[in-house]
């Protein structure tokens, strides 16, 4: 084009200097036939189109202007090339973009005919009449399309002007272009049409308001073997392939377009309207993705739960290689909604950021004694899922089993703000609310999030362990960069830095650890004993109402994200985690490579000696294990749990100078825990041994533990009425060592009763402040002051 147009200016130049007088007037002439050509020539909206990593089309959303019209691919099938060119213009590849032949011979048959039955038109005329939609079809039009044709030529390749062709030609009610056509006619993509199929389509822009497929048959077959005949005549095709040509049936009926992932085209249609976007999408994947989507949504929608979305994350580049949005359900559950970008109450799916955070900071280690009894915090009141109480677990047992209260405990002695900033960090768009908005409840579900934020999080803490172990000891400040679905995106990572970008591998490798042991969903229970087990580190969440259940899962490689639930909010009681989203995590991550297990970091840990049975810093006397800890792990405290106490010969009673001589007492160390810990910790740790008593005849000793198990201190109770609007007591509860003595009750110093074995006291109080005082045998006491308000 450049060299073509060089050279004209040059003449023109010339010819200026040999002709003064005209020089002006045809330099206006050249300007005015330069600038004749539009800049964009088409201005029709085009359809939306996503195709999958390989090139197959998952899907297309109708142009602004209800036309199925998609953009212009990069080049035309050779097939429908010669079928063009010799059904519309034969001398296309030899004229400069009219034929003066043809226009003659048409003028000749429109004045014999009185009408206009023949345009003359080739195939670079028709592009300019198609760009100029809506003009008269005048003798002085036709003049007009012979000079922008001409220009046409002068600034297109021949090539380039029949993919302009192809792309915008009309094929039938609203069916513009081949490639549309080619799917809406026969199903397939265009370079996938046989000889037959490219012949019909090739003749079909001709007259495709007169010739439909599935109408006027017969004049159809006639062009399209008529066309094949030339073909064979001018060598293009032989004879065998004219004749099998020929044999094949016209289309009857339009084709469905695919849609392979309609969420995402929807996504995509918010941003790139009108664009041909390949993503990162994995075509086999996604089909068999869809299938696991599909049969889940048959078997959940007996119980009413009509919705679910499923995303699945590369880790090495963030490529969404998967993406479900909703279940295929139809238009009375939503099933336009694309379920991955909204926002829902988390459940318990942000615990093992907590831990992670708890980790890297220093405040805890993988096997610390959380306490799990029951707790009151400013009149919120936390619940196990199951109802019940272990009394003390280790943390990570605590984040394996999704424990609430020991969750709400580590959060209070975190801090909820200090855990807000670090849910900033990775950027959950939903947590956009003040820290005091959400209070404790914020890792109960009391806040949303959605699927696409917290896949990107996960793949963010997989790829720093990753890239950590790959780079001997280095981050990236850029990890937990976006997430991609467009194929030809090159992901910013930023730069090599010594310093974590949110969470340090140690913490994060520590956590995977822990949700690793999560036991799996009912019907995979043997999965420990086989070898091909998957190994994944994933989490469950339910939340309130059993609305929303959630599941996430990473490996070194992969991350996927499960969520289920009706978009409308509704709950279902048989709507958990661990049986609805979790059976679906496994189920695709079948379909997924196997990978090995996320390396240690060993650069990002110590190993330390813990205590074996509080697991803090061990101390003198501690039974000790090596344990692997982040860093900062060393800096956590030492066992608080483990008392020197001095014992008699036979153990069971504890003795001190006063009692027994010195060179009788046994030293030992004993494993105590508080006592409302201990309360519940014995039901369930069958090895676990209170502290012995003092034997009776020992002076000064005589000491019992007790504690509130409720109410807790500074608590508000608020006072209930029965079906007969009587004001109903308030249960007290108290934790004792001593289980055969008994325990005497005062409400701001008015005695009211006597316990023994189970020290549960009801007692009818009044609105207002009070102190709730009990006494033991020896005279040891405890006190709470606490607010019973009227509801």
């Amino acid at each position: 084009m450049k060299n073509k147009l060089k050279a004209l200016l040059q003449r023109v130049i010339n010819w200026i200097k040999q002709n003064e007088i005209k020089s002006l007037l045809a330099f206006l002439l050249v300007v005015i036939y330069y600038f004749s050509l539009p800049r964009t020539l088409f201005q029709e909206p085009y359809s939306t189109v996503i195709e999958s990593k390989e090139g197959e089309l998952l899907g297309a959303k109708i142009a602004r202007d209800g036309q199925w019209r998609f953009p212009a691919q990069d080049s035309v099938p050779d097939k429908f090339k010669k079928c063009i060119v010799y059904f519309e213009d034969e001398y296309f590849y030899k004229h400069p973009g009219f034929n003066p032949v043809a226009m003659v011979n048409a003028i000749k048959q429109n004045r014999k005919a009185g009408k206009v039955v023949r345009g003359g038109s080739t195939l670079t005329q028709q592009v300019i009449r198609l760009s100029r939609k809506g003009k008269g079809r005048t003798y002085f039009e036709k003049l007009v399309e012979v000079v922008l044709a001409t220009r046409l030529e002068l600034g297109y390749s021949k090539d380039e002007i029949l993919e302009l062709y192809a792309a915008h030609a009309p094929f039938g009610g609203n069916v513009v272009g081949l490639e549309m056509a080619s799917w809406r006619y026969f199903g397939v993509k265009s370079n996938q049409l046989s000889w037959a199929e490219n012949a019909t389509l090739a003749v079909l822009p001709n007259a495709p308001s007169l010739i439909y497929p599935g109408k006027n048959q017969i004049k159809l077959l006639e062009k399209r073997n008529r066309l094949l005949r030339k073909l064979n005549q001018e060598g293009i095709i032989d004879r065998q392939t004219y004749e099998l040509s020929i044999e094949e049936p016209l289309p009857r009926k339009p084709y469905d377009l695919p849609q392979i992932a309609p969420h995402l085209l929807q996504r995509v249609a918010k941003n790139q309207e009108g664009a041909r976007v390949k993503t990162t999408i994995g075509f086999d994947l996604q089909n068999r993705v869809n299938q696991i989507a599909k049969y889940y949504y048959n078997q959940y929608k007996q119980n009413e739960v009509s919705n679910l979305a499923i995303l699945v994350i590369d880790v090495s580049n963030r490529n969404v290689i998967s993406y479900v949005g909703n279940s295929p359900t139809n238009s009375d559950h939503q099933k336009d909604v694309d379920i991955i970008d909204a926002p829902r109450s988390t459940g318990s799916i942000l615990k093992p950021l907590l831990y992670a955070a708890m980790l890297d900071d220093g405040e805890l280690l993988p096997n610390t004694l959380v306490a799990d009894v029951p707790t009151q915090i400013a009149g919120y009141t936390p619940q196990n899922f199951n109802l019940t109480f272990d009394g003390a677990v280790p943390a990570h047992r605590a984040l394996s089993r999704s424990l609430n209260i020991p969750s709400v405990l580590m959060l209070q002695d975190f801090g909820v703000n200090k855990f807000y900033e670090e849910l900033q960090k990775f950027k959950l768009r939903n947590i956009s609310k003040p820290p005091d908005h959400y209070g404790l409840s914020l890792i109960l579900g009391g806040a949303e999030s959605n699927l696409w934020d917290l896949c990107r999080s996960y793949a963010g803490m997989s790829s720093t362990v990753n890239y950590f172990n790959k780079s001997n000891g280095k981050y990236r400040t850029n990890e937990f960069t976006e997430l991609n679905y467009e194929n030809d995106f090159e992901p910013d990572f930023g730069d090599e830095s010594t310093q974590k970008n949110i969470l340090g591998a140690g913490s994060i490798w520590l956590t995977y650890n822990a949700m690793e042991e999560v036991n799996r969903p009912e019907g995979d229970e043997a999965w420990k004993f086989y070898d091909s087990s998957l190994k994944i580190a994933w989490k469950t969440g339910t939340s309130f109402g059993n609305r929303d259940a959630w599941a996430i899962g990473t490996n070194s490689r992969y991350v996927v994200g499960i969520w289920v639930g009706n978009a409308t909010g509704e709950g279902r009681p048989t709507l958990t985690g661990v049986t609805s989203a979790a059976p679906i995590l496994f189920d695709v991550f079948n379909l997924l490579p196997r990978q090995k297990w996320f390396a240690t970091p060993y650069r990002d840990l110590d190993e330390v000696e813990v205590c074996r049975l509080s697991g803090y810093l061990a101390k003198e006397g501690c039974p000790k294990i090596k344990q692997w800890v982040t860093l900062k792990g060393k800096t956590t405290s030492i066992c608080p749990y483990h008392k020197t106490v001095h014992l008699d010969q036979t153990e069971k009673f504890q003795v001190n100078s006063s009692c027994e001589s010195i060179e009788n007492i046994i030293v030992k160390n004993w494993f105590v825990l508080p006592p409302v810990m201990a309360w519940y910790y014995k039901s369930k740790h069958i090895e676990y041994m209170p502290l012995p008593p003092f034997r009776d005849n020992c002076a000064g000793t005589q000491t019992a533990s007790m504690d509130f198990i409720y109410p807790k201190a500074n608590s508000k109770i608020y006072l209930t009425k029965n079906f007969n609007s009587e004001v109903q007591p308030v249960i007290f509860k108290v934790a004792y060592s001593q289980r055969e003595s008994q325990l005497f009750w005062y409400v701001d110093n008015v005695y009211k009763g006597v316990t023994k074995v189970f020290h549960e006291k009801p007692i009818v109080m009044t609105a207002g402040f009070h102190y709730v005082t009990v006494v033991d045998e020896f005279g040891n006491e405890i006190k709470r002051r606490v607010e019973v308000v009227t509801e």
